[in-house]
């Protein structure tokens, strides 16, 4: 992963750029973490290796009050310690240690069946328990510098290293503290502040310019501080925490801001003791806010929107909102009419990627800076545009955010003023004005990582409890399989942060839904949790109903923890049946066409016109084998419309009677789901280039912008009319473009904003996009950015009216929304489905409705067997929509004959 020089940006999409996410997408999953996790079947004596005395690497575990598990060789002639030194100063000089500190005796022992199972990547590893004899000073140890040291029996020092400690203090102090509330907390007049530092040597408050003494409580580990509420309240404070850094080896005294905030500073600067139900922050409304009507995760449709892309360069919205929370106020512009036209077809949520505290976006107007070019000058191929935006993009406004700072903050830089409670006040008016509308709240959560670990001054969590809430691998160091650095939920503090934090935006911002970046990296456990902790709010108790909040997450699996290495992972295939949704990505690639990190990006699929209008790419084979390989797109396609169930059973395309999950998707089964609910359908999102993009590299160049119109609404109809929910990037039916740039995590406006009104483009035709993650195909994009033509507001138009028409169907039709595999297998099927079904078709039976997708370019009858003697006609909603071509579709009553148009979703339904 590159980095930006002026701040370090840490890329949202990397984690599927980099080889990692490929074998996500590819349904590979990436053991080599878990396997270096792995001791080697014959484990070398410590003095062998050239590592041995590395005090900078923390290679024993320390997993309970009376277990270290440490891959050396223990003898009878060898004696293994756990040393520490409250203070520091132990390091190794000439092969011995310089302080010989205070030591813990251990003793060779085994791992019980429950410690393996609890952490079954340490499994084969050598174990020690800690002596009876010194087992009183365990806490002791865990509040310094601490080694574990094997010595020969003439005392020579065979090997040290560092301690990975936080399994022990999970069974030292999280009993106690899992119950603990933590950040700023009001009653009776007074208000206290509490974090959770047990392995701080002294933790004290810095507020209203005062060094206030903390308490430790020495069962929990937390430390607490309580005053006037009268007096505290509005304050900035942070926490001085003198705690022993391994990433710097010494005792520091780290100057952190909580990692409870519920408001801070500009820039994040400090934390601010307020009360989140504090009248004054309320809108007005707030209190009784009526929402619409609660969608259960089966029938969502999901727009996915950033909140800076909605209205950064909507001309009709008020200059001084722009790019803002208050932006969602203004309801005479053009993107609030747009969102509420889709709320009004059936849209049911926004999702908001994250607007919690971000660490790389400058908070202030006056520090954001800008462009220094007019980017508009520059021909629509040319590398000038994304090299200007480039310069400025390290300190510029822009960030997807994928990089958290504060959990439970909302992101400043959205507010009118970041310094202070607007922030506060102005998301929970959004929400309120949203829910207005027609439209539920989803907010993209960010809890596998942080934007920095160790000493970084964005570091929160590991400056307080330093090696604690990052995940670690075998040698101390922090897993950035993220591309960030990695957080640790299996560990029970960091669990309840998660649903701590996930309730109070629940409760506190009233929001609807959360969707779990790379939820995969989360204990399965976990997220039930969180699911178990939302289920317990009330309206009367909470103001929310708990039960309704949507959750759905990436389920993707690789890294250190892949293949359950570690835990049993909130992935695809675990987390079916829970009714917690995993973005699914077999129709996604069927539809789109190989994989979004293919070299050459002219790879083809069922509606980029594989076999049936091939382009010049050599990548897609003979004509035999792509119609092949598209055919098996289609099975692929129809598992996802059945809402990727693994027990739908259906006949693919050889002939063959197979369930969902006998259809392979690169070595995976397809179908994983129980019921509909569990997978999430969607042809585009922010990652990867945008559909209308992915179309321009596939679709043949002499396309024109009426077919590409036709094909983009034919892939969006793949996920609106599949069983369960479906998603799709805002301005997607806008022929939404970024320029072809498929990683604009930090693009700036220039190539990220939505075009609401037609006349401005759709983003098409803006330059190169960015080098850093672009450039190898820069030698396709070039061409094509010179000579596709921007296609114009009657496309642009025509594209939209035919999704809202789809999603009117969707929503309105009860086949759409089945409860159970049971209910799809008896209401669904692909009556032409077989060795002489039509490539490039899909002609799709569901209950009272017939649905025929033809991705060919030349209109296609499909003869439906058991239909003749059948009214049907083409939906009204069709019949009386926008899309002239697929009015001309039709149906012989005699012959049970669908005849549809080219490049054409119909729906028929019975007279």
């Amino acid at each position: 992963m590159s980095r930006n020089p002026i701040r370090v940006p840490h890329r949202r999409a990397a984690a599927y750029t980099a080889a990692a996410a490929l074998l996500v997408t590819l349904a590979q999953p990436l053991a080599a973490g878990a396997a270096a996790q792995s001791p080697p079947s014959d484990t070398k004596s410590a003095a062998e290796s050239a590592d041995s005395l590395d005090l900078s690497k923390a290679e024993a575990q320390w997993i309970d009050a009376d277990t270290v598990v440490w891959k050396v060789r223990a003898t009878a002639a060898t004696s293994q310690q756990l040393v520490y030194a409250p203070e520091g100063g132990i390091g190794v000089e000439d092969g011995a240690l310089t302080d010989e500190g205070r030591r813990l005796r251990l003793n060779p022992g085994t791992l019980t069946d429950a410690q393996k199972a609890k952490y079954p990547h340490l499994k084969d590893y050598p174990a020690f328990t800690v002596d009876p004899r010194d087992r009183e000073r365990v806490r002791d140890a865990l509040r310094g510098q601490l080694i574990a040291t094997q010595r020969a029996a003439n005392g020579a020092l065979l090997a040290a290293t560092g301690v990975q400690t936080a399994g022990v203090l999970d069974d030292t102090y999280a009993d106690a503290s899992r119950k603990a509330a933590l950040g700023p907390v009001f009653k009776n007049g007074k208000v206290t502040l509490s974090v959770w530092a047990p392995s701080a040597r002294e933790v004290s408050l810095e507020l209203a310019g005062k060094t206030l003494p903390m308490r430790r409580d020495g069962a929990s580990g937390v430390w607490s501080a309580t005053g006037s509420a009268g007096a505290w309240r509005g304050e900035a404070y942070r926490y001085a925490v003198r705690v022993w850094a391994p990433s710097v080896q010494r005792l520091v005294t780290n100057k952190v801001t909580d990692p409870y905030s519920v408001a801070l500073t500009a820039n994040s600067e400090r934390s601010l003791v307020v009360d989140l139900d504090d009248k004054s922050l309320a809108p007005q409304g707030w209190s009784g806010l009526a929402k619409p009507e609660a969608v259960p995760m089966k029938d969502a449709q999901i727009q996915e929107l950033h909140v800076r892309d909605f209205s950064v360069e909507d001309k009709t919205t008020p200059a001084k909102d722009r790019g803002t929370y208050r932006a969602f106020t203004d309801k005479n512009t053009d993107g609030s009419k747009h969102l509420r036209a889709l709320a009004k077809s059936g849209t049911s949520y926004v999702h908001l990627l994250p607007a919690f505290d971000i660490a790389t976006i400058p908070e202030k107007k006056s520090e954001q800076a800008t462009p220094d070019c007019d980017p508009k000058s520059f021909a629509p191929d040319s590398d000038r545009q994304q090299e200007c935006v480039g310069k400025s993009a390290g300190k510029d406004a822009y960030n997807w955010g994928y990089d958290p700072y504060h959990y439970t903050v909302p992101e400043g830089s959205y507010a009118s003023d970041p310094d202070g409670t607007r922030r506060t006040v102005e998301f929970r008016e959004m929400v309120k004005s949203l829910n207005e509308d027609g439209l539920r709240v989803v907010m993209d959560v960010v809890y596998n990582h942080t934007a920095a670990a160790g000493q970084d001054k964005t570091s929160v969590l590991d400056q307080v409890v330093p090696g604690y809430y990052q995940r670690l691998m075998a040698d101390g160091s922090v897993a950035n399989s993220t591309c960030c650095s990695n957080t640790a939920p299996e560990n029970k503090m960091m669990g309840k942060l998660v649903v701590d934090s996930i309730v109070t935006w629940a409760r506190e911002y009233k929001v609807d839904g959360f969707r779990f970046d790379l939820m995969g990296h989360h204990p399965k456990a976990n997220i039930l949790a969180v699911r178990k902790a939302l289920d317990a709010l009330t309206v009367r108790k909470d103001g929310v109903d708990g039960k309704k909040i949507i959750l759905y997450g990436e389920g993707w699996n690789f890294g250190e923890i892949a293949d359950d290495a570690r835990f049993e992972q909130a992935t695809q295939k675990n987390m079916a049946g829970t009714g917690i949704a995993t973005f699914s990505d077999r129709a996604r690639d069927a539809v789109r066409g190989g994989s979004p990190f293919d070299e050459d990006p002219g790879v083809q699929g069922f509606a980029s016109g594989l076999y049936t209008d091939p382009n010049s790419s050599k990548a897609n084979g003979t004509s035999a084998e792509q119609k092949a390989r598209l055919l098996h797109y289609q099975d692929l396609i129809k598992v996802g419309l059945s809402g990727n169930l693994a027990d739908y059973s259906f006949t693919d395309t050889g002939g063959r009677a197979v369930k969902g999950s006998d259809v392979d998707y690169n070595g995976a089964p397809a179908g994983y789901a129980d019921a509909p609910g569990d997978a999430l359908a969607y042809a585009d999102a922010h990652d990867n280039e945008s559909l209308y993009d992915t179309l321009t590299y596939k679709l043949p160049a002499s396309t024109s912008t009426a077919d590409r119109s036709r094909m983009q609404v034919l892939a969006m109809a793949t996920a609106a009319l599949s069983q369960g929910p479906a998603l799709s990037q805002a301005g997607t039916d806008l022929l939404r473009s970024k320029s072809l740039d498929r990683n604009s995590f930090d693009s700036g406006d220039w190539f990220n904003a939505i075009h609401w009104d037609c006349r401005a483009g759709n983003g098409f035709g803006r330059g190169l996009p960015m080098a850093a993650d672009n450039e190898s195909k820069w030698p396709y994009a070039k061409p094509l950015l010179a000579s596709v033509k921007v296609p114009g507001c009657p496309d642009i138009e025509r594209t939209s009216a035919a999704y809202q028409d789809l999603l009117k169907i969707r929503t309105t039709e009860p086949a759409f929304r089945l409860s159970t595999s049971a209910e799809v297998q008896k209401a669904l099927s692909f009556p032409l489905s077989g060795k002489d079904e039509t490539a490039g078709v899909i002609t799709m039976r569901l209950g009272d409705l017939v649905i025929v997708f033809n991705a060919t370019p030349e209109r296609q009858k499909q003869t439906v067997d058991g239909a003749a003697g059948t009214d049907y006609r083409l939906h009204p909603v069709q019949a009386g929509g926008a899309d002239d071509a697929v009015k001309s579709a039709s149906y012989a009553q005699s012959s049970g004959t669908f005849t549809v148009p080219g490049r054409t979703v119909a729906v028929f339904s019975r007279g």
